[in-house]
């Protein structure tokens, strides 16, 4: 409703009564507006029919929800599901062209858009949450493993000659599949035991890049968020010694978001050194369905040469899903998430202390890992063990 179609409703119905429902609307459009021109995620989260007011907006804009359109080409966002349209509140063209994820689609001005203001509240977020200097990032519709994979062929075109890439050791698949899939060879450095943390070696790290050349070197890939007792790695002098060597550093931050701990080590990192890029989970930080990741760093350049790696469009599910939950949640929501987080953590660690205790075994001291605990199962092991032979036979009946 413009402000020529409220001026005929008053015809029909008394202009007082008009008037009110007038001044509602603008109330969704200031914020709609704001949002627009600041491309920051709103202090208030706001409410469902704002939203759907704003997507449903957006959708108009696009070729296929255009009145009386007969699209012939290939590319006309078919759907033959109501359901499925509705899901997607119709906006079905997804983002990006066959060049670069963040490019302006024709047909799709309203899809476009999203995505444009989609990576621009993200990056706000990014900042709320610690790294304030981070100045350029898209959301991508692939989860962290390949998501690195595209930072790692991304600096294939820098570096050529590279062979190999130096990852201090973490127990996770995905991101050791990340730098095979690339057609690197992972170079392993186990990490040292520093009481009961298992924390970066940085001495063996340095060591490998002289040994097999700098140029050799794709880069180094560190890692935040980890599972006790392993911590975050030494980002800072990580971020040194690749300036150092003059070789790339890409830091897989997979749910280090909601860690202020984790975002401060890439601050930092950044400030004093060097960090390419950084990678983190949106089903982990937002709590929105798996399948997205968003790729963030300090070079704009450098930013935008790893979107348009991505080949071909892309779905804008991931996108929708972060920009709704952002929009829903506010600035104001997030932080206080974060801190709702902060403070189970140290709950837990009471609670997993005193259970340990009772158990006769104790609680890792892990200061470094803000997000995961781990404990001794000394006399638990042992008890497994035995209870897993008197029930295995019956188990294998």
């Amino acid at each position: 409703m413009n402000s020529e179609n409220f001026s005929l409703s008053e015809r029909l119905v008394s202009a007082s009564y008009v008037r009110q429902g007038s001044q509602a609307r603008r109330g969704h459009e200031q914020l709609i507006r704001l949002l627009l021109e600041q491309g920051k995620c709103p202090e208030e989260g706001w409410s469902e029919s704002t939203i759907e007011l704003f997507l449903n907006e957006l959708a108009l804009m696009d070729s296929n929800n255009f009145l009386g359109n007969c699209g012939v080409g290939e590319r006309e966002g078919r759907v033959a599901s109501g359901l499925v349209a509705r899901r997607h509140y119709r906006l079905i063209h997804g983002i990006g062209r066959s060049g670069d994820i963040a490019a302006v689609q024709p047909k799709a001005a309203g899809s476009s858009l999203l995505n444009k203001i989609t990576n621009s509240v993200v990056l706000d977020i990014l900042k709320v949450a610690g790294v304030r200097s981070v100045s350029s990032c898209f959301v991508l519709p692939m989860a962290t493993g390949m998501s690195l994979t595209l930072c790692f062929l991304t600096l294939r075109h820098r570096r050529p000659k590279a062979k190999y890439i130096i990852w201090p050791r973490i127990d996770q698949k995905s991101c050791f599949k990340a730098m095979v899939t690339a057609g690197f060879e992972p170079v392993v450095v186990e990490n040292v035991l520093e009481g009961d943390e298992l924390r970066t070696d940085l001495q063996a790290v340095e060591s490998r890049i002289q040994e097999l050349g700098p140029d050799s070197v794709l880069c180094v890939h560190s890692t935040t968020s980890c599972f006790a007792p392993r911590v975050p790695d030494r980002l800072e002098e990580l971020a040194l010694m690749c300036a150092k060597y003059d070789v790339p550093h890409i830091v897989n931050n997979a749910y280090g978001v909601q860690s202020s701990k984790c975002m401060h080590l890439i601050q930092q990192g950044a400030r004093v050194g060097r960090i390419d890029a950084f990678v983190q989970s949106l089903d982990k930080n937002f709590m929105v369905p798996v399948g997205g990741a968003i790729i963030a760093g300090f070079d704009e350049a450098f930013v935008q040469e790893i979107s348009r790696m991505y080949p071909g469009r892309a779905s804008a599910s991931p996108s929708l899903d972060v920009l709704i939950t952002l929009l829903t949640l506010g600035t104001g929501g997030y932080r206080r998430l974060l801190k709702e987080r902060k403070e189970m953590y140290t709950f837990l660690a009471e609670e997993l202390k005193t259970l340990a205790a009772a158990h006769g075994e104790r609680l890792l001291h892990t200061p470094h890992n803000p997000i995961s605990l781990g404990e001794t199962t000394h006399n638990s092991a042992s008890n497994f063990a035995m209870k897993r032979t008197q029930i295995h036979p019956d188990s294998c009946v």
